[in-house]
């Protein structure tokens, strides 16, 4: 069967609101556009502006308010979690009647972690599905059935596991990172994000799409996180760790968004800085189009003299090229490898920023990438690298890992266990 894409250009809705998880929503938007997908990001809420505050300090500017796509057509509509944001979108009106639509018209429709039992089931979506008898084969859920009359099916599907009684008892609740039942796709939480947007991929696409987009961000699909350390030393770091995370137009929206998620629920105090000129509040618009709202303008941040404890430049090419081109921030990292601070990179920042500005260079550092044309490429296949005070990550896939890391580093691996269990990590 040839897949949707080979027929039309693909449609997605992807709500956000008050109180999202950012990773459960940006990380499925992120790779919906790799693999080709026109996806609209839509704010939900009565009276909601285009301006979102999702969970963990992260603000993003929206495409469209929900109420403004109520008439168009989607191949598929998919839900993040997060709390309150799963309810905020449970209650919105014109979502559900977006998506009641979309289920009746036999479309595709998603949500992960909270959002099946506290949107989908509070609405109906998940009690079970009528198949109208026709004369001929009806396929579903990947098998082969004839129908003689109307039917109902029970629904499978998953969630976060401290949502998984809101379930009604027509759902059968299964213990799975993703479940694909029909129409209907679930996810289990913040940590299989990935999984979960590569099933909805696969679903629009078919498997060879996934396996064109995977490779290259580094996914991989086993829970926990590992990383390679050489050269240990104690990062220094007294109380809340201080950390500053720079961006550019094109830097990539999971490294980043993925990054900020992690080390907040640590307590980290991070601060996204702009690169970009402008005003105070500085929209960013990252590799795939996610527009960022930056805490302050990078030039601020470093002039206001505040010590970080860790620096750490986001892949993406454009954003990491703009970034090299920064002198404030430039000089900021050669102070930390100066000074023994913490600092590091993920994707093509280690060869785009860190290589250029002879911030390998000292004592050796070993280093990886998604980029092979380091001088030292020899630590390019491993996913995060730790080298005394440096820390790197080769891509996308593996920015939890990397964060998780960074966790350990400052705060401990107890910290870093207890925020790998809040995400699904474990």
């Amino acid at each position: 069967m040839a897949s949707l894409a080979a027929v039309k250009k693909v449609l997605v809705l992807v709500p956000i609101t008050a109180g999202s998880e950012p990773v459960e929503a940006f990380v499925p938007i992120a790779v919906l556009r790799r693999a080709g997908a026109d996806v609209t990001v839509a704010a939900a809420g009565a009276g909601a502006g285009l301006r979102v505050h999702a969970m963990y300090g992260v603000t993003v500017v929206a495409d469209a308010n929900v109420a403004d796509c109520a008439d168009a057509s989607y191949d598929l509509v998919a839900l993040p979690g997060g709390v309150p944001g799963a309810d905020n979108l449970g209650g919105c009106a014109a979502l559900e009647s977006i998506v009641r639509r979309q289920a009746l018209g036999g479309g595709l429709y998603a949500a992960i972690c909270a959002a099946p039992p506290l949107a989908l089931a509070r609405w109906g979506l998940l009690d079970g599905v009528k198949v109208i008898s026709l004369p001929c084969l009806v396929i579903r859920a990947l098998r082969v059935y004839t129908y003689s009359r109307y039917s109902y099916t029970c629904v499978q599907a998953t969630a976060h596991p401290a949502f998984v009684d809101k379930f009604p008892a027509e759902v059968a609740a299964v213990d799975a990172n993703v479940v694909v039942d029909g129409r209907v796709v679930t996810g289990r939480g913040p940590a299989p994000a990935m999984e979960f947007a590569l099933a909805l991929v696969e679903q629009l696409y078919g498997k060879d799409k996934v396996d064109e987009i995977a490779k290259p961000m580094m996914v991989r699909y086993e829970p926990g996180y590992a990383f390679k350390e050489l050269n240990p030393v104690q990062w220094q770091c007294s109380g809340t760790p201080k950390v500053l995370i720079p961006v550019a137009n094109g830097s990539d929206e999971m490294e980043v968004l993925v990054t900020v998620d992690v080390l907040r629920r640590a307590n980290a105090d991070v601060v996204v800085a702009s690169a970009e000129g402008g005003d105070a509040e500085v929209v960013v618009v990252a590799r795939h189009g996610t527009r960022i709202v930056a805490d302050a303008l990078l030039v601020d941040a470093v002039a206001a003299g505040q010590q970080f404890d860790f620096v750490v430049v986001p892949g993406g090419m454009a954003g990491a090229k703009t970034l090299a081109g920064t002198e404030a921030l430039v000089a900021l990292l050669k102070e930390h490898a100066a000074a023994g601070r913490a600092y590091g990179a993920i994707g093509a920042a280690t060869a785009e920023v860190l290589e250029p500005h002879g911030l390998l260079e000292l004592e050796g550092k070993k280093a990886t990438t998604t980029c092979a044309s380091m001088a030292d490429s020899r630590e390019c296949g491993s996913r995060v690298v730790v080298d005394g005070n440096l820390a790197t990550s080769s891509g996308p896939g593996t920015a939890m890992e990397f964060a998780l890391a960074v966790v350990e580093k400052l705060l401990g691996a107890e910290a870093a266990r207890e925020v790998a269990e809040a995400l699904l990590f474990v």
